[in-house]
């Protein structure tokens, strides 16, 4: 029996490695002007789209923008993209990766983007302290879907962190953060 986990695990991590390795890497990576041009474009059509996330917006001290993030594979998934930080009334301020790897019944590939509102300077804290951050671990992270949406009021959000998915597009069931990884970049 122990032989058999040991091979279904091993299976798996060569799987998920796989994938990994199969997803975009440095040399395919975009510009600073590339992600700057991204990510401002994503941000205005997620605020012209969904009024609640230009209001949190609008309360945030910093949005993280992840404008295209591609996720694929059969039972192993990988999903990557790049992204910036907008602080409060100005432009990108620095640039971030996420990755994340999956297994279990899925198939398909599907693009998507999200946004993390920072609300308040400790959650804004936690990234930039973090070399490398895992959601999932971060402190008061909210996923904010169509029906939460509907409920959240700037006087109601009590919470760190707020996710909102955006620009959906492609066969692949259910979308999650946890388990990415956020780390930081130095585009050219």
């Amino acid at each position: 029996m122990r032989s058999v986990r040991a091979f279904a695990f091993t299976a798996i991590f060569i799987l998920v490695a796989g994938a990994l390795l199969a997803l975009p890497g440095r040399t395919h990576a975009a510009t600073a002007d590339e992600i700057d041009h991204k990510v401002a474009r994503a941000l205005s059509d997620l605020y012209r789209i969904n009024p609640k996330a230009r209001e949190i917006g609008h309360q945030a001290v910093a949005v993280l923008v992840f404008p295209s993030i591609t996720k694929g594979g059969f039972l192993v998934a990988g999903q990557h993209g790049e992204g910036g930080l907008v602080i409060r009334g100005g432009g990108v301020t620095r640039y971030y990766s996420s990755t994340a790897a999956s297994y279990g019944l899925q198939a398909g590939i599907q693009k998507f983007g999200y946004a993390l509102f920072f609300m308040n300077d400790q959650s804004l804290s936690y990234l930039n302290k973090s070399g490398g951050w895992e959601l999932g671990s971060a402190p008061s992270l909210v996923v904010v879907d169509e029906g939460l949406s509907s409920s959240l009021s700037t006087t109601t959000l009590q919470k760190g962190i707020y996710a909102f998915f955006f620009n959906q597009k492609g066969l692949m069931g259910g979308l999650g953060l946890q388990g990415s990884k956020i780390t930081r970049i130095h585009p050219d």
